[in-house]
């Protein structure tokens, strides 16, 4: 442990002394919880183990539900609750998984780990021995070990990007699931991409000459609780946790804050097996030696219509690359991932003490972190761009985006790249450092890393519009200040469209004289042409250019999938003019269809709206709703907008983009400012379920209270919680269709 022994105290040291498990009483005792005006939490602890127990206590006082949830998927055990369609998401789950091996992984922790884990579930357990009214699902009381199953908060996670249900359902048995692969299937749809934005500012290009940071995860909307942990061990963290996750996950303390953004690396490999039987046992090639096939049993218990569960069994088998998840082309395919539990918890945990790059640096060597970028900014002035630190070494001359021979021994993993072998960038000349999930090779302007010094597995997303966007305003020379940084961050500017609608032009000028297009899209065309590309709830050009940019990926997604190219990088090069006036069309005719005319300002239609705390939203257009201006970060907004359409619903509401949204000052005393979807509570009688909504339509950031007197009146977890003010207006805003309110 080195430094990291004595940083965390006696409570988290390897000793049998300091490896004792305190009660719920006795850690209950030793915590203190205040809530903000806000209602966010700030937990301070006697130890670390102790916040540990405050933090999931207050987060399941806010949202049990979306613990319960996540902890239901992370341990393959959904369709216990939610039945046969969740039946190949808890396969998917257990083919890394193995519920037996966990609890001896927990064991085998280093002391203090197992002190955390203990806190962990002695909190959630706390919490439901003094809330008998709630009623879980599925988990009624949750073991330690279980926290090894959830270990890194990314949304998603790397199995579900890598691992297909309806190819893993058609090997193992489930006749019908799915009509087409995911990537086919979605190609068409507009996907709001979860990913991020992050932006780290140096001193040179800070106003005050103290590094600011700006956090700004492009989630599902409420994935993610907003706390402060403290404790007398030196713990003291703020920012955003996932549900039922011990560690901020974006964030910063005194010292350090780091932003998470999904990178474009490749660290999911897939390998073709040739199988047959050898000597009585499946086998598959290996050169020119054959191998066993392993196999192991896996349970699933699934919900009947009667509330009974079902075993369901199921043989799942494995490769030394990884496990069997479909057959294609007479083949088996096996897929390799991360798979370090215990590893990604510790250096979950653990990134949030860093003080320093250097220790930021000396956590990452664990290197259990496979799926997340990071910007990096510290009080000693120090910026960073930072890579994935799970990056498989591999023969450069195989491309990994497509399947590779697993039979044949070149194509295996050899260990990982050192860090130092990786892209980053630290203490640009430039000033600052971004990250919205492209390519590193633009993380700093003119001193980013080059693409030709590593190899191609390194990125395989390339640039994309809100890459394009940010760049352009970092590369003005502007010093920011908390608010410029933050204008920047919401500035309307929609750069897809700048590249597209000049194009577009050209192909409405190439149609013949007699094309009747002609005469249906010339208001259209004129509408775009004369737009400023800025985005706005009053702007009827945005939402004839969103409903143009939808049939785009309609019509080029899929062609992009069928080429193995980034969807950007086919609108960009492969796109034809007569395409992009073919999707112009279709966009007005929908348009005319939904709301009797192509003319429509964008707030009327794209709408913030929170009425229960159901994990799945449900929207009404009778019901109060927020107007907003952001789009989707797919056309270059970084704001992040990510609607969906309901049967039955005219307008489009938001369930993902700007989630959590947070700026911090490092200078003598950190300074911090933030704004959340909706708000802190999962309760829609709590004011704080819904006292955020026009904050966050506006991008108007409160300032975060770090000092917990500030806060409000404390309590003990167990205790009555203090009564918060109940929410007795309706719900904000205006119903969908209404012109938007004077400003």
């Amino acid at each position: 442990m080195g430094k990291w022994a004595g940083l965390l105290g006696c409570a988290m040291l390897a000793t049998a002394t300091c490896a004792t498990a305190r009660g719920p009483v006795e850690h209950a005792d030793n915590v203190i919880i205040a809530r903000d005006a806000f209602g966010i939490a700030h937990i301070s602890g006697k130890s670390d183990a102790d916040a540990v127990f405050g933090m999931m206590y207050a987060q399941a006082e806010d949202d049990f539900p979306r613990i319960e949830r996540n902890y239901l998927a992370a341990l393959g055990r959904l369709a216990e609750v939610e039945g046969e369609g969740a039946l190949w998401a808890d396969l998917r789950q257990r083919l890394f998984l193995d519920l037996h091996a966990l609890p001896d992984e927990y064991r085998k922790s280093p002391a203090w780990l197992r002190a955390l884990m203990d806190a962990w579930a002695g909190g959630l357990n706390h919490y439901l021995a003094t809330h008998p009214a709630v009623q879980p699902r599925r988990i009624t009381h949750f073991e330690p070990w279980m926290a090894l199953a959830f270990s890194e908060g990314s949304i998603g996670g790397d199995i579900e990007r890598g691992v297909d249900l309806a190819g893993l359902a058609a090997f193992y048995g489930g006749a019908g699931y799915g009509a087409a692969p995911l990537a086919v299937a979605d190609a068409g749809r507009l996907i709001e991409p979860k990913g991020s934005n992050g932006i780290a500012i140096g001193p040179s290009r800070s106003a005050s000459g103290h590094p600011l940071l700006w956090i700004n995860p492009h989630t599902s909307f409420f994935f993610r609780s907003e706390q402060q942990v403290t404790s007398r061990q030196g713990l003291d963290v703020y920012g955003a946790a996932t549900w039922g996750q011990f560690f901020v996950y974006q964030g910063f303390n005194k010292h350090l804050g780091w932003m998470h953004t999904s990178s474009g690396v490749d660290t999911i490999d897939e390998f073709a097996v040739e199988v047959a039987r050898r000597g009585g046992r499946l086998s598959y090639r290996y050169g020119r030696e054959w191998r066993p096939i392993q196999q192991r049993t896996v349970s699933l218990g699934v919900r009947q219509a009667d509330g009974t569960v079902s075993p369901r069994r199921f043989t799942v088998l494995a490769t030394h690359h990884g496990p069997i998840i479909r057959q294609e082309k007479g083949r088996w395919i096996a897929v390799a991932m991360l798979n370090r539990p215990r590893a990604a918890l510790e250096q979950s945990y653990l990134r949030t003490r860093a003080t320093s790059l250097a220790d930021y640096l000396a956590v990452s060597e664990r290197k259990a972190n496979a799926s997340n970028n990071t910007i990096l900014a510290a009080a000693d002035g120090t910026i960073a761009y930072l890579h994935p630190q799970f990056v498989p070494v591999r023969n450069n001359r195989f491309d990994y985006t497509h399947v590779v021979d697993g039979s044949d021994p070149a194509t295996d993993w050899h260990g990982l790249h050192a860090l130092k072998d990786l892209p980053q960038v630290v203490r640009p000349a430039t000033g600052w450092v971004v990250n919205t999930n492209n390519a590193p090779w633009t993380a700093a302007g003119a001193d980013s890393p080059k693409a030709a010094d590593f190899p191609r597995y390194m990125d395989q997303l390339g640039d994309n519009p809100r890459g394009d966007h940010a760049t352009a305003l970092l590369s003005r020379g502007t010093l920011f200040t908390p608010e410029t940084l933050t204008r920047a961050a919401f500035d309307s500017f929609l750069p897809l469209f700048d590249q597209q609608i000049p194009r577009l032009k050209r192909g409405f000028d190439a149609l013949s004289p007699g094309d009747p297009r002609r005469m249906r899209l010339v208001g259209p065309l004129a509408l775009l042409t004369g737009w400023d590309r800025r985005s706005g709830i009053d702007s009827e050009a945005t939402t004839l250019a969103v409903h143009w940019g939808e049939a785009l990926w309609e019509s080029e997604g899929p062609k992009a999938v069928a080429g193995n190219v980034p969807i950007f990088a086919y609108l960009g090069s492969r796109t034809t003019d007569a395409d992009r006036v073919f999707a112009l069309d279709a966009a007005v005719a929908r348009i005319e269809r939904d709301f009797g005319g192509w003319r429509v300002a964008w707030g009327r239609i794209n709408r913030f709206q929170r009425l229960d705390g159901a994990i799945a939203s449900r929207f009404d257009d009778s019901a109060p709703s927020v107007p907003v201006g952001f789009t989707s970060g797919n056309f270059g907004s970084l704001a992040s907008f990510g609607v969906d359409r309901q049967p039955g619903q005219k307008c489009l509401y938001g369930t993902s983009g700007n989630s959590f949204v947070a700026v911090v000052e490092f200078g003598p005393q950190v300074r911090a400012w933030a704004v959340s979807a909706g708000g802190q509570s999962g309760d829609p009688a709590s004011r704080h379920f819904d006292d955020q909504s026009a904050r966050y339509a506006l991008g108007d950031l409160r300032p975060i209270v770090l000092d917990s007197a500030g806060a409000g009146r404390p309590y003990h977890p167990g205790e009555l919680r203090p009564p918060e003010p109940v929410r007795t207006e309706p719900l904000p805003g205006t119903r969908c269709g209404a012109p938007s309110p004077q400003r």
